[in-house]
C-alpha cells in the first residue's frame, strides 16, 4: 500500500495532473506489483513561488512544469525494482500529459511495514 503525494504546478490542467496520478498508479501496480485496488494519492498543486525545483541537477534540465512525487512504501525492493519504477512513472506520464520525462522528479520513501495503520486505529501488518 504506497502512499503517493503529487505536488504540480497550478499551470497544469486537471486533465494531466490526473494522467499523472494515473500513470504513477500504473507503474506501482506492473513494476512494484501493487494491486490494483491499493490507490491512496495526495495531488496538490502549486502556485509558481510554491513549487520550487532547481533548473538543472545532476545534468537534467528542469522546466515550469517539473511534478514533485513521493511514495512512502514497504521496505525491501532492489535497486533494479527501484530503477524500473522510476523510468516506468517518467515514460508514463511523459506519453500522455505536457509534461517532459525530464520534469518527473520522484523520491522513494521506504517505511518498515508495521509503520502502518489502514484504519481502525489498528496496525494491520504489525
Amino acid at each position: 500500500m504506497p502512499l503517493v503525494w503529487i505536488a504540480a504546478p497550478r499551470s497544469l490542467g486537471t486533465t494531466d495532473v490526473r494522467h499523472v496520478a494515473n500513470s504513477v498508479h500504473e507503474a506501482l501496480t506492473s513494476v512494484f506489483n501493487v494491486p490494483m485496488q491499493d490507490r491512496f494519492q495526495v495531488v496538490t498543486r502549486h502556485a509558481a513561488d510554491e513549487l520550487i525545483c532547481t533548473p538543472e541537477y545532476l545534468g537534467v534540465r528542469h522546466s515550469a512544469r517539473a511534478v514533485l512525487i513521493q511514495i512512502t512504501c514497504n521496505e525491501g525492493r532492489s535497486v533494479e525494482m527501484k530503477r524500473a519504477l522510476y523510468a516506468r512513472v517518467a515514460t508514463n506520464v511523459a506519453a500522455g500529459s505536457a509534461v517532459d520525462a525530464a520534469d518527473v522528479i520522484v523520491s522513494l520513501l521506504e517505511v518498515k511495514k508495521e509503520n502502518w495503520s489502514f484504519g481502525d486505529g489498528a496496525a494491520q501488518y504489525a
